[in-house]
């Protein structure tokens, strides 16, 4: 399979995170049937901001909830604002509640 079309298919899986929920790079690598290529789905994200229709990257964030995209924004601080717009807690850079506000996709996305 192309680059090209892996990232299209992680674009259609952030799409549907719903306002207010996280994933990680991990999970969508899962459900994708490539759980060792998390870091894929991270080079995915950090094009995202190109991409239309809009990709929502803010919500996805690494395995433990870490802002570790946040560097592929326009500023250091727009993807913990976006986060917040949504009622997403983050302190320190990482998701408040994680596990409570963590979008299974391999789960919600039950074929």
């Amino acid at each position: 399979m192309a680059t090209k079309d892996f990232f299209e298919m992680v674009y259609q899986v952030v799409r549907l995170i719903p306002k207010g929920r996280v994933t990680s790079y991990g999970a969508i690598a899962a459900y994708l049937g490539a759980k060792t290529s998390s870091r894929i789905v991270g080079y995915a994200m950090n094009g995202a901001h190109r991409i239309k229709p809009k990709v929502p990257a803010h919500r996805v964030v690494n395995r433990v909830g870490l802002l570790t995209g946040k560097h592929h924004f326009e500023t250091p601080y727009q993807m913990q604002e976006l986060l917040e717009k949504e009622k997403v807690k983050v302190k320190e850079d990482k998701v408040v509640d994680f596990k409570k506000l963590f979008w299974d996709p391999t789960e919600e996305l039950k074929l």
